[in-house]
């Protein structure tokens, strides 16, 4: 364990694992806090970790909890988070949540942070954040992008949320230097949607190929970037691609209307979302981050068995 992690307090089962080169695949607690619904959030906790397991890895969920960084949850402790006010922690914000005693969700970022810190192989997520629509006027970009730019694990996602400027995201990941592969396609997810509408130069098409490019990235010396991996949803699990642009469209407007901006803009369009695709875009959400946890635990599983040799 190094040093920046020092203060975390990890699970039984998830030091056991790392201390025993198990693979183990993190998972961000802001979807369990704020992207899902009380009280269907604490029993999809569950059914991440158990889709981490099915793909062969020890489940770790990262939180701050009454002021200590926790790397793996128990179930009481998942079940208090799930039910609390936690705020949310990107890296600026996780070092005043821990200092100032709070209970904390943390963000992609902030996640894959402390996981390449940890040492775990794998990090399970939705969608990323990025540059926001309208960045070019209000200089408005997730904190993620330089957060993977200095964070070392394997980063599966379905794309860029929809509400943002794929494209503008895209050539800040390249500008970072953050390697972005799709799992089985060309084609970039756009979180909701199957294709964004944007190609990758990179496909990797096994568990096995992603862990030997992540091997690879590593003895290159660039293994403290992240590599993306970008698993689209299958085209008849997608919100329909007419209904979300509608609605994207309709939210926007309200946006602008209303006056949100900075880090309410995202909560504020995928609550807009939810309520105006009657559930679809909370369906698509749940398929997504499910299929992430399998393949990260894949993965995870994959890279274990290839650094055993």
């Amino acid at each position: 364990m190094n040093d920046i992690v020092r203060g975390a307090a990890v699970s039984d089962e998830v030091g056991t694992a790392l201390a025993d080169g198990q693979p183990v695949v993190a998972l961000e607690s802001t979807l369990l806090v704020h992207g899902l619904p009380r009280p269907d959030n604490e029993r999809i906790a569950h059914e991440l970790a158990d889709e981490v397991r099915a793909g062969g890895a020890v489940p770790a969920t990262i939180a701050v909890l009454g002021g200590t960084l926790r790397v793996g949850l128990t179930d009481s402790e998942l079940a208090h988070l799930a039910r609390s006010e936690a705020v949310k922690a990107s890296v600026r914000e996780l070092p005043l949540a821990v200092a100032g005693g709070m209970d904390a969700a943390t963000t992609v970022g902030s996640t894959a942070h402390v996981a390449a810190r940890a040492g775990i192989d794998a990090f399970a997520t939705g969608g990323l954040g990025g540059v926001h629509r309208e960045a070019r006027d209000t200089w408005d970009e997730s904190g993620d992008l330089v957060a993977l730019s200095r964070a070392g694990t394997v980063v599966v996602c379905a794309g860029v949320k929809s509400i943002l400027d794929v494209g503008a995201t895209l050539e800040r990941l390249e500008t970072f230097g953050v390697p972005v592969v799709g799992y089985r396609t060309h084609s970039f997810p756009g979180f909701y949607l199957t294709d964004s509408g944007h190609e990758l130069d990179w496909r990797l098409d096994t568990p096995d190929a992603i862990a030997r490019a992540r091997q690879t990235q590593a003895l290159l010396d660039l293994g403290s970037r992240a590599l993306v991996v970008a698993q689209p949803l299958p085209q008849d699990e997608q919100v329909d691609p007419v209904l979300h642009d509608q609605v994207l469209a309709d939210a926007l407007a309200e946006l602008r209307d209303r006056g949100v901006h900075g880090k309410d803009v995202t909560p504020f369009l995928l609550e807009r979302f939810h309520e105006a695709t009657g559930g679809e875009s909370l369906r698509a959400n749940v398929a997504i981050v499910r299929r992430n946890a399998r393949l990260a635990g894949e993965i995870a599983a994959a890279a274990s068995a290839l650094a055993r040799g």
